[in-house]
């Protein structure tokens, strides 16, 4: 496949992970167990409003990604944020993730894909 339309693929791809877990997942509250981890891990006081604030960012993130702008700058966020919140998820409320253990393998995973779109798909365009 060519590489400009790999890349292409891959960051509408990366953007649309971003947008569902931020609008659909958080925002809309479609999984609660996800303010259900927001609230093991920040307390259940202000749960609604941290999950909802998260999934806010993480539909910025989309908009980010979509754009273009500044795409390794963009990568290098993406990988430190889908680390630590995974670290954070994994320590704190591992029984409450989805994949258990292998949700990091996953997060991994998808950091590896963000780095290859941004540092080797977005140079040989």
């Amino acid at each position: 496949m060519n590489t400009k339309i790999t890349h292409i693929i891959l960051t509408f791809f990366i953007a649309l992970v971003w947008l569902i877990n931020g609008l659909f997942v958080k925002v809309l509250n479609l999984a609660p167990r996800h303010q259900d981890i927001v609230s093991q891990v920040l307390g259940s006081e202000h749960a609604n409003t941290f999950t909802i604030t998260i999934g806010l960012l993480e539909i910025l993130m989309a908009v980010w990604v979509i754009s273009r702008f500044k795409i390794k700058t963009n990568a290098i966020t993406q990988i430190l944020i889908v680390l630590t919140m995974n670290t954070i998820e994994f320590t704190h409320a591992q029984e409450l993730l989805m994949w258990g253990k292998l949700n990091f393998v996953f997060a991994v995973l998808f950091c590896v894909m963000v780095y290859y779109n941004a540092f080797v798909l977005s140079i040989k365009k």
